[in-house]
């Protein structure tokens, strides 16, 4: 949609999605009505950000009434489609749409996407580290990271560059794809919202589904989930991992210690796996990734190489927090499924104390449970998913020892009491923080509070 003047525009879920959403609408000309679970006490920041403006809230329940009149309601990404509001709205045929499908429908530039079941965050924020070199483009970053682009799309040009982190839950409401699209990986995550792996997968491959013969498609060969997209595909391909390429395929790939970009006859040597600051092998993935997402972008290779020299990663993602008494403490709070703590696991060859747990997403534990069993020393569990974590443990015996707390605080100080010299506390729950935080975010900067605290 490109005019909005005078559209009756429900948005349920006023977080900063939702928040952006309100803002722009109102700005060109719809009237808007904002509906959160949450009552008008717990909603006073959105409100006041939002102050000044005629908005019409409708706060503290989902009453279907509330769709009077509407035309189109906005979905922020955390409200599921199983909300009866939204499944209200659907049955009265009313379009759905997101804020990220409406800055889609009206950015001037050029637009890239990156979506996947981890290593999202770190690769979005290396890539617009790479855009923002010297001689390097102006870009955006934003999307499910940082801000909403809906905020910046009115100054964006024909010559910027908008580079986006797209979760499944966006993905969902897009009718729409990227100029240069990235699937990461596929694997299980998020079946509480998607239920099935197959739906979780169709969220995901619709960053892919509306692109046209000119756009670019970057996905993972060493990935079962992304590369098993590949027949979808409508224009061009570049691939990244550890596996050697193909005769005929462009892309970046790991030979020895070299990581290798080639594009036809061009076979480049970029750098070696040893430069990139940030450890474990998921993270030399992730750089693959962004040199392909950069190289479709066309930023020189030296721009590029610089960027990933000076990258020092993003927060809650294998974030060392401090040395004490001889143990480096981690924190990886945006580990929120079994594989990304299985991948952090891998990235240490010390002894681990583990600090697992949080609230269960419906995803399956036994490979991490055998992971455990060869790799750890200590396991901690905490939270909501703690028994069952437990039981999936108990099932895999191993030479480790086993605690078994409350919450986090308490696992921290029997951490602190179990750590020796040449230790590694790694933070990784697999699990989300919604039984004790209200995010990732508050629940890494609170772990490093406490961690930061002993003494």
């Amino acid at each position: 949609m490109s005019d909005w003047k005078g559209r009756q525009v429900l948005i349920i879920g006023a977080a900063r999605q939702g928040i952006a959403a309100a803002r722009w609408l109102i700005r060109h000309g719809a009237r808007v009505t904002v509906n959160d679970q949450r009552s008008a006490d717990q909603m006073g920041k959105a409100i006041q950000e939002l102050a000044g403006t005629d908005i019409h809230w409708v706060l503290g329940s989902h009453p279907l009434d509330v769709l009077n009149s509407i035309d189109i309601v906005c979905i922020s990404g955390g409200v599921p489609l199983t909300n009866p509001l939204i499944r209200e709205a659907v049955h009265r045929n009313l379009p759905l749409t997101n804020d990220t499908q409406i800055f889609m429908e009206i950015v001037p530039s050029t637009t890239v996407g990156i979506t996947g079941s981890a290593g999202k965050t770190t690769t979005t924020t290396m890539v617009g580290d790479m855009a923002e070199m010297p001689m390097g483009k102006r870009a955006f970053i934003g999307g499910n990271i940082g801000d909403p682009l809906l905020n910046y799309v009115d100054e964006m040009t024909s010559a910027d560059l908008a580079i986006m982190e797209i979760s499944s839950f966006q993905l969902e409401q897009m009718s729409i794809s990227p100029d240069i699209a990235a699937v990461l990986n596929i694997t299980p995550n998020h079946l509480d919202r998607h239920g099935t792996m197959e739906s979780y997968t169709a969220a995901k491959k619709r960053i892919l589904d509306f692109q046209e013969p000119q756009d670019m498609a970057i996905l993972c060969r060493d990935d079962p989930g992304s590369w098993a997209l590949l027949s979808s595909i409508k224009g061009n391909v570049l691939s990244f991992g550890f596996s050697p390429l193909t005769r005929g395929m462009d892309g970046t790939y790991k030979a020895g210690d070299m990581l290798h970009l080639r594009q036809g006859k061009l076979d480049m040597q970029l750098m070696s796996a040893e430069d990139i600051p940030l450890r474990g092998d998921h993270n030399i993935m992730n750089t693959l990734a962004a040199f392909a997402i950069g190289w479709a972008c066309q930023f020189p290779p030296e721009d590029m190489i610089k960027a990933v020299k000076k990258f020092r990663g993003v927060p809650h993602r294998l974030e060392f927090v401090r040395e004490w008494h001889g143990a480096k403490w981690y924190n990886d709070s945006i580990a929120t499924a079994p594989e990304r703590t299985m991948a952090d696991i891998l990235s240490f060859t010390e002894p681990i104390i583990l600090l697992l747990g949080g609230r269960d997403k419906d995803l399956p534990w036994d490979a991490l449970a055998a992971l455990v069993s060869s790799r750890v020393d200590h396991v901690i569990l905490f939270g909501e998913a703690a028994e069952k974590i437990k039981k999936v443990l108990l099932e895999h015996p191993g030479s480790y020892t086993l605690d078994l707390c409350d919450g986090l605080g308490q696992a921290v100080q029997i951490a602190a009491n179990l750590a020796g010299k040449g230790d590694v506390i790694l933070f990784s729950p697999g699990g989300t923080s919604f039984d004790q935080f209200k995010d990732f975010e508050e629940r890494g900067e609170v772990y490093k509070k406490w961690v930061l605290a002993l003494s």
